[in-house]
């Protein structure tokens, strides 16, 4: 098949060098120009565009136009920017983190214009080029069944799935953001149990040890194991977490139905904790404790 790839980043560049050895045509576009220039440079067949209106004319029709971007408002934009360049019966895909209450809009939006809307979760991180991506679709059956030769290049085998209708892609990959939250809280507390005993471990094996037919084995732990074996001690590296939004949607969408979240909520809370250069909360314990029981407080 052919489609036009917009945005092409850590995972959208990745992804259209998979479509390409997959044998699909790509033209790409990012909105620096020397993005797009080195990335069709280095990997012919793909094919360079470098305004939106070069992409719709390199497609034939009905063009699938994937866009890569962040999400909100560069989303946003990009949607709207190619809607008056698109003819009836094209397809505009959405595989960034959007939110999934926006899907709907989006797909209403794009129904004024005839042109179809399908919303695609995307996990695979800049591992995706070699292991695959897991995608969670939304959208028409009848689109997510055209589309068939383009999922399954990009997963690898069992890694597609049509989850229903618009926004149900996104909201299961939410979902999914907000589990690996509460799995990397988990191994991050421990392993900081571990460095703080009083033996003398070495994290890396240990991580290459539970990664071998132990219940706790995973995907993530083998990158704690690269992780260790790159940087046994994390010098260096400062105790600053981010998060994509995701975390924080679906403890909404946990509160919103009324089901207990305590994991994922906490998770997300500790990285709201891990951006305080100091906490001020953690003040105002210690001279409230110094007030009722005289207890100890520490000055800078």
């Amino acid at each position: 098949m052919e489609l036009a790839m917009i945005g092409l980043g850590r995972m959208g560049g990745n992804m259209a060098i998979r479509l390409v050895r997959g044998g699909h045509r790509v033209v790409a576009y990012n909105r620096t120009s020397s993005v797009t220039e080195q990335l069709t440079k280095d990997n012919p067949p793909m094919e360079a565009a470098f305004s939106l209106q070069e992409v719709v004319n390199k497609l034939k029709p009905p063009r699938i136009v994937w866009l890569m971007v962040p999400a909100g408002k560069a989303t946003d934009d990009q949607l709207e920017a190619f809607l008056p360049l698109l003819e009836k019966g094209d397809i505009i895909v959405d595989g960034g983190n959007s939110k999934w209450t926006e899907d709907e809009p989006h797909a209403a939006r794009c129904a004024e214009f005839g042109v179809k809307f399908m919303d695609c979760g995307t996990s695979g991180g800049v591992w995706g080029l070699k292991n695959g991506y897991a995608l969670m679709i939304g959208g028409e059956k009848d689109v997510y069944d055209y589309m068939k030769p383009i999922w399954t290049t990009l997963a690898p085998p069992d890694g597609e799935l049509y989850c229903g209708v618009h926004g149900a892609g996104h909201f299961v990959k939410m979902v999914h953001n907000g589990v690996e939250y509460g799995m990397l809280q988990a191994y991050g507390e421990g392993y900081e149990i571990l460095q703080a005993s009083k033996f003398n471990l070495d994290l890396h094996a240990i991580a290459r040890n539970w990664n071998h037919g132990s219940v706790v084995r995973s995907w993530i732990n083998e990158l704690a194991e690269d992780a260790f074996a790159k940087n046994p001690t994390l010098e260096g590296i400062k105790d600053w977490v981010a998060d994509s939004g995701e975390g924080r949607w679906t403890v909404e969408a946990a509160i919103d139905t009324d089901v207990p979240a305590p994991v994922l909520t906490l998770s997300l809370l500790e990285r709201f904790r891990s951006r305080q250069e100091a906490s001020f909360a953690a003040k105002v314990i210690a001279v409230i404790r110094n007030e009722f029981g005289g207890h100890e407080v520490k000055t800078e």
